[in-house]
């Protein structure tokens, strides 16, 4: 769309070297690749950033970027720190490419995001005039917080499921935002992740798996190996057993 083609969009991926619940996660491998490729590939493949960027405050990540042939920023160590808010990161980012009109915070512990998801994202995010964005998933099932339920009544009969109001947790595979109402906000505030008219997008169920810790990087690593053997996905059928003919 012309919308589209007269915004810069920059494409940020961070990337701390160290890590509090598992080390040095970014490297490790998923399908015999450091789990950062996954985002970066996307995010290259996507085809709406006019930049892509690693920014890290380890140059390790430089070796990374140059081998994906995208851009690095090397950040302050203040910003690696565990204590950094991600706010700060972004701000900092952004003050180094004031030319960008929209930052993209393209996540690395979403191995699964394909890049016509993050295209799908970014062309919503700008579609609807939108100053910040980060992605969820629906759950269509019974929720409580703290104790009370938040989207069914316990008193009535117990709904199916597909009947239930979806609750949205964050997946943060993508967040975003116009960098003018981000920078406005942010030196009222020192916060600015909600600025401006915020949305959320709804990402597949492969998205909405986010590495943590060692037991989800096993789950990721599984789960790669079987859909790179099985080729092409797209193909996928559902198979019965025997007995229903």
């Amino acid at each position: 769309s012309m919308q589209m083609n007269s915004l810069k969009i920059y494409a940020m991926i961070p990337a701390r070297y160290g890590s509090t619940r598992l080390k040095m996660k970014n490297l490790a491998l998923i399908n015999n690749k450091p789990m950062i490729s996954y985002c970066i590939q996307a995010a290259k493949n996507s085809n709406v950033f006019d930049k892509v960027i690693v920014n890290s405050e380890h140059t390790i990540f430089k070796n990374i970027a140059d081998r994906y042939g995208v851009d690095f920023y090397h950040r302050s160590n203040i910003l690696g720190s565990s204590e950094a808010k991600s706010d700060s990161v972004v701000a900092d980012f952004m003050a180094t490419y004031p030319e960008a009109d929209i930052v993209a915070w393209i996540n690395p512990i979403s191995p699964f995001q394909t890049d016509k998801e993050i295209s799908d994202i970014v062309k919503y995010f700008v579609q609807n005039s939108l100053d910040s964005l980060i992605t969820v998933e629906n759950k269509q099932v019974h929720c409580n917080y703290k104790e009370l339920p938040i989207n069914y009544d316990p008193g009535e009969i117990f709904a199916q499921t597909q009947d239930l109001s979806p609750v949205q947790p964050f997946v943060y595979s993508v967040m975003m935002w116009r960098s003018d109402k981000f920078l406005l906000e942010y030196s009222k505030k020192g916060l600015a992740l909600f600025c401006g008219d915020f949305g959320v997008y709804p990402v597949g169920k492969l998205s909405g798996i986010i590495i943590k810790n060692a037991d989800d990087l096993k789950l990721a690593d599984m789960l790669m190996r079987s859909m790179s053997a099985e080729n092409d996905n797209k193909n996928y059928k559902v198979e019965y057993d025997e007995l229903v003919k």
